[in-house]
């Protein structure tokens, strides 16, 4: 018969190695977890696939309701009835301060910007137009709204960027027109004004 001293070392013992194995199980896990992680500064970097950007913005906490209306060299429109059209989507319809308020946990939240991104996932030879619409005017008072085209490869290049003044429900104006060649350069811009609404309503 083992010493009772014995016995009690023997228990402490096994229950040391006990510790021990399932310390070298958790530090062997932990390596595999990271070996498995990607390159942090390969995960960070986000392909939007965008080669061209129109954003329109008009005054923060302003109730009016504008609408871009981007019209490709094939004549196809996108606009807030039509969100997506092959190389072409709106990102967001914003619609002024309506639906820009949120109640989180009983506080009413609202997001004071107003603007609406179009994105050009790829690019194709032939003219572009970028018109406004204000499709919801609560004021007299003219509206105005800044218009920015920028080329985002290789580097960003500002291709138009300009202010005009919408005056009414309904107002239209062609903010900037522009042509790009077969190498998605852009060869040329002008403000001849064309309406979009009056072929976007014939297909509706």
């Amino acid at each position: 018969m083992r010493h009772p001293a014995l016995q009690s070392n023997s228990g402490s013992d096994a229950f040391t190695d006990l510790l021990f194995n399932a310390l070298l199980g958790f530090v062997f896990m932990f390596a595999i977890a990271f070996m498995l992680i990607s390159d942090p500064t390969k995960s960070g970097a986000i392909e939007t696939h965008a080669e061209m950007l129109v954003t329109i913005r008009w005054p923060d906490d302003h109730p009016d309701d504008v609408d871009a209306i981007v019209e490709d060299p094939r004549g196809e429109i996108v606009w807030y009835y039509n969100r997506d059209s092959d190389l072409m989507h709106l990102d967001r319809d914003d619609r002024g301060v309506f639906a820009d308020q949120v109640s989180v946990a009983g506080q009413l939240i609202t997001h004071a910007i107003n603007q609406e991104t179009i994105t050009l996932r790829g690019t194709m030879a032939g003219e572009y137009i970028v018109n406004l619409l204000h499709y919801k005017a609560n004021y007299d008072a003219p509206l105005p709204v800044t218009v920015k085209v920028e080329k985002l490869n290789p580097v960003v290049t500002v291709v138009y960027y300009g202010e005009h003044e919408l005056t009414g429900s309904g107002d239209e104006l062609t903010a900037i027109r522009f042509t790009l060649n077969s190498d998605g350069e852009v060869t040329e811009t002008n403000r001849l004004q064309k309406s979009l609404l009056v072929k976007v309503r014939k297909k509706a």
